[in-house]
């Protein structure tokens, strides 16, 4: 083959029906050496055909599988060329695009230069942003047409996708590395969220509206990952918020709502705390007054203090305009939950105190409210039985 055109070369394979292992040798022998198959867009060349018609050319992507099993191309590349694929309404090809991203999606890693680093860290937002407009394009097509299960399992397989990059915090740490790399980019991705989470009201099935509404929470929180999605730093204790919440457990059990949450308010705007952090030294205040309360009275007040008044208290926080920006304050109880469930002492030692799962009575009495999501209700609940289950295993 004496070609040195990439387009031509993949019309000549599938002409005389190569191999996928013809192709790879004969593409070996006709290009440049030194050259890397990126710098020559391999995968978006190879994409570009496969998916001309309405249906995928199995031939062309058995030569794109090839190459992305013996490394011919970098994983970014792949994802590149996925992302600029347009055409959601032929669902045959996006099936087929979603197959390919299943070969490595759970290999991605960063360990080669800093600018390959970067380059798959901007592929994986240009994905994200991809998954989200098929997940919007669907959910209005479930709008236009009503239901119908070819469309439905394309937004459950888009979802699926979805939800498998978002619950890795290695991933949503390299799409945030993006984001602050391209604003462009997480603007689209913004605008993406903002139409599926219009279009869920479309979808019929309730078992996948909540799946969606679980990814779409994983993605809004990735702008808050240094301050809330990480573990919070030692530092960063807030003692006036400690202090005020033992005062009034001990003191003033009883008094007015609104006031308690306008002091509230205001030590949280003067120190500027971060919502979820605010939150969750509430409720480490409050296990502590639990804790170290004397039997008797003064525990019943701590039990009633932190499974009735205190849940109150955040359902008027919710009222109020936040200033942390990116995410509701549902998502904030919900990181600041997630923060707590890792305090594993405290939260044992409030467990054998009550002599019960106090976590899941929160939990339970926060969605009640509306404070807390079925899904992430029902995550939290998860994760605190999985670490009591570990811990009598090991005991």
């Amino acid at each position: 083959m004496k070609v040195v055109n990439l387009k031509q070369a993949i019309l000549q394979a599938w002409k005389e029906r190569w191999s996928d292992h013809q192709w790879a040798i004969n593409i070996k022998k006709n290009f440049p050496k030194g050259q890397t198959w990126d710098y020559l867009n391999f995968a978006e060349a190879l994409m570009e055909q496969a998916m001309i018609g309405p249906s995928p050319n199995p031939l062309i992507l058995s030569y794109l599988r090839y190459a992305i099993s013996s490394q011919m191309v970098s994983y970014s590349s792949v994802l590149t060329a996925i992302s600029k694929f347009d055409g959601f309404s032929r669902e045959l090809c996006v099936m087929s695009l979603l197959e390919i991203m299943d070969m490595f999606c759970h290999r991605l890693n960063c360990h080669g230069k800093a600018e390959e680093c970067i380059g798959l860290c901007r592929a994986l937002l240009g994905v994200l942003v991809w998954l989200l407009q098929g997940c919007a394009f669907y959910c209005e097509k479930l709008r236009e047409l009503g239901p119908s299960p070819s469309i439905e399992a394309a937004l459950k397989a888009c979802q699926e996708r979805l939800h498998h990059l978002m619950s890795s915090t290695k991933i949503r740490a390299l799409v945030h590395i993006a984001r602050l790399e391209d604003q462009g980019s997480w603007g689209n991705a913004e605008q993406a969220v903002l139409k599926v989470s219009d279009g869920l009201v479309n979808v019929p099935n309730q078992t996948l509206r909540a799946k969606l509404e679980e990814s779409l929470s994983l993605v809004k929180s990735i702008p808050l990952m240094l301050s809330v999605q990480s573990d919070p730093p030692v530092r960063a204790s807030f003692p006036s918020v400690h202090a005020f919440i033992m005062l009034e457990g001990t003191m003033n059990l009883t008094g007015e709502i609104q006031p308690m949450v306008e002091q509230l308010m205001m030590i949280k705007r003067m120190q500027r705390i971060p919502a979820p952090l605010f939150i969750l030294e509430i409720w480490k205040a409050c296990f502590t007054g639990l804790i170290e309360s004397p039997e008797g009275t003064e525990e019943l007040k701590w039990t009633a203090f932190t499974f009735l008044k205190i849940p109150q208290v955040l359902l008027r926080l919710k009222k109020y305009p936040q200033s942390d920006k990116g995410q509701d304050f549902v998502e904030d109880v919900n990181a600041a939950f997630q923060f707590l469930l890792k305090l594993t002492p405290l939260l044992d030692k409030a467990d054998q105190r009550c002599n019960c799962d106090c976590l899941s009575m929160l939990l339970q009495e926060c969605n009640k409210l509306g404070l807390l999501s079925d899904p992430n209700t029902e995550n939290l609940t998860s994760k605190r039985y999985e670490s009591l289950h570990d811990a009598v295993r090991f005991t």
